[in-house]
């Protein structure tokens, strides 16, 4: 067993300190797959092929902004092992409800990322979808702790975020989005 060691195992959070991130604005998101699986799907010839938990992390993403009306969704792109976006919080909102009846005392990115996260692990996992991975066994094998838990783990602990600040970023941001499946080989998530 391996002791504590606050200095290694310490968390440190990612996020800008003393900035408010339920505050209107643009934000860009990667949130990645549990260890790096290409749980989603595959890439070939440069275009985005979904497996099912792929079209799950899809349509989980397209039903964001009719749950929660204060943001609105940009580009956003799924790839084998992890998910970029950009979404932008139209205006602060106090009194958080939607159409489903549903509220969260939160309205951050935070909220929105943990929201999309849940949902789309309970759809996977409600529906078994584990099973129909591709290369199952080789996800099993590796010294993974997603196979070793009752119930597997779909994302990677976290998000990565940056605040879009002006036009230029969201350009850039933007063209990297879309061209992403084409520059699959160059990505420092590639495998």
């Amino acid at each position: 067993m391996i002791k504590f060691d606050p200095f290694i195992h310490h968390r440190h959070s990612t996020r800008l300190n003393n900035y408010d991130y339920s505050q209107q604005g643009l934000y860009f998101i990667t949130i990645c797959c549990k260890d790096g699986f290409s749980f989603f799907g595959e890439i070939k010839e440069g275009e985005m092929y979904l497996s099912k938990i792929g079209e799950i992390a899809y349509n989980e993403w397209l039903k964001t902004e009719l749950i929660r009306d204060n943001i609105k969704l940009y580009s956003f792109v799924i790839m084998p092992n992890h998910f970029h976006a950009i979404v932008e919080i139209l205006y602060q909102n106090t009194t958080y409800t939607n159409k489903n009846n549903f509220s969260s005392p939160s309205n951050t990115i935070g909220s929105i990322v943990r929201g999309y996260k849940g949902a789309t692990s309970h759809l996977v996992n409600d529906n078994n979808l584990w099973e129909n991975l591709p290369n199952l066994e080789l996800y099993r094998s590796s010294n993974s702790s997603v196979f070793t838990e009752k119930t597997p783990t779909l994302w990677q602990r976290n998000y990565h975020d940056h605040i879009i600040r002006n036009y230029n970023s969201f350009k850039k941001i933007t063209d990297y989005i879309i061209n992403n499946p084409k520059n699959w080989d160059k990505d420092c998530f590639y495998r």
